[in-house]
């Protein structure tokens, strides 16, 4: 498995265990709806090795520490198990030591399958994987979720009362908190991405609508194309409506010096509401989302008008499950963008392709990869759209995943 993909469960008994080169301590939690604990009794580790359809073995050391699951044992309202680990030595990170989740039905022991989180350093505690309740069926989740302050801060994360104070939880992979609708002044956003239309498409001769003020409330698309500032967030909804038809988000790139090219890959990077990755868009996936967003491919060179790259998102067929969007971009070839002229993004209405915002990058840092925008869908329906700027040391989408998460 890979961060943020899902299995669906084949047996009503599962076991997690977690194994790698050290003793590990593995915990469970019992979680409602809200993400939360009932008491301190839905947390089930060494020193309360038990619960309502949830029971914690330890390996001795010999063997690692699991936890069984029995869904059709677990209380009324509880809706997700998460399985944890940290390592059994005090202050010991993750660095190097990285360690494999193994899903098995508790029946037979057979292998469903296997997890290990990708890229770890200072985490002392992970949220490993998940087993979770969606549409009347149970499925297992891969996680990898890091925190810098051990098993402490993820218990008190999840509302278990810790015994010693514990520091708030540090997430140092994305938080399991759901993303919340921004409030005035917006949070910071995300980044949008694209590819090439057939014929570039010039901006509409009227002058743009100014965006809000730094710190002002969001605005809508009732008066026209939207400028955006960094940090400033549009609603996307349009005489009191939500724009959920198919719309556009273009990028566009000159080299900074004649007679050179650069190569950028836009990417689309789709998140649920717990900021779990759910697949990424780019130029080596080009659907994703059963198609409701594409990619127009690869533009090597970045010459030519209009935009380079082209992400079509249709916001109407969006699964429920996605809640949040970041639109990036990435110099693979290792090009830093202080080589990188007149970027923008743009996004356009894909039926009668007028401008609706445009976001221009005014400042470059010497990194390889920048986080546009981002669109996140509100309890309402609506989606929104924050302008970002945010550059990171990132060659690859893949290597965004993570930063992305951390922003929405």
């Amino acid at each position: 498995m890979t961060p943020g993909s899902n299995i669906p469960l084949s047996t009503a008994r599962v076991t997690v265990d977690v194994a790698a080169p050290v003793r590990l301590d593995v915990s469970g939690l019992l979680l409602t709806a809200d993400g939360k604990v009932r008491s301190d009794d839905d947390f089930i580790f060494y020193n309360q090795p038990s619960g309502p359809g949830v029971a914690y073995r330890s390996g001795g050391g010999a063997a690692p520490d699991a936890i069984t699951v029995d869904t059709t044992a677990l209380p009324p309202g509880i809706e997700k198990i998460v399985v944890t680990a940290s390592p059994d030595a005090a202050g010991q990170t993750f660095q190097g030591i990285e360690p494999t989740a193994t899903i098995r039905n508790a029946d037979d022991n057979s292998v469903l399958a296997t997890f290990t989180p990708p890229q770890l350093g200072t985490e002392t505690a992970l949220v490993v994987v998940e087993i979770y309740l969606r549409n009347g069926a149970w499925k297992a989740r891969a996680v990898g979720q890091g925190y810098a302050n051990g098993l402490a801060g993820i218990a008190t994360d999840f509302g278990v009362t810790v015994e010693e104070p514990a520091a708030p939880a540090q997430p140092v992979t994305p938080p399991p908190a759901p993303m919340q609708p921004p409030v005035a002044p917006p949070a910071p956003a995300m980044n949008p991405h694209l590819t090439p239309p057939a014929a570039p498409a010039a901006p509409p001769a009227a002058p743009p609508a100014p965006a809000a003020a730094p710190g002002a409330g969001k605005i809508n698309l009732d008066k026209g194309r939207v400028s955006l500032q960094k940090n400033q967030t549009v609603s996307l909804v349009k005489g009191g409506r939500p724009l959920l038809s198919q719309v556009k988000m273009g990028l566009g790139w000159e080299p900074a010096y004649r007679g050179r090219d650069i190569d950028l890959d836009a990417s689309v990077i789709a998140y649920g509401p717990q900021r779990n990755h759910i697949d990424s868009c780019y130029f080596g996936k080009l659907q994703i989302v059963n198609g409701a967003i594409r990619h127009s491919g690869d533009n090597l060179t970045g010459e030519g008008g209009g935009d380079d790259e082209v992400i079509t998102v249709d916001l109407g067929r969006i699964p429920q499950e996605v809640t949040g969007l970041v639109f990036t971009v990435n110099s693979f070839s290792g090009q830093k963008f202080t080589e990188v002229a007149k970027a923008y993004c743009r996004l356009i209405d894909a039926g009668s392709g007028e401008e609706l915002v445009r976001f221009d990058l005014t400042n470059a840092e010497p990194q390889t990869g920048v986080m546009m925008a981002k669109l996140i869908r509100q309890y309402s329906g609506e989606w929104e759209m924050t302008a970002m700027g945010d550059f990171v040391k990132a060659r690859t989408v893949r290597n965004m995943v993570k930063p992305a998460a951390q922003a929405l």
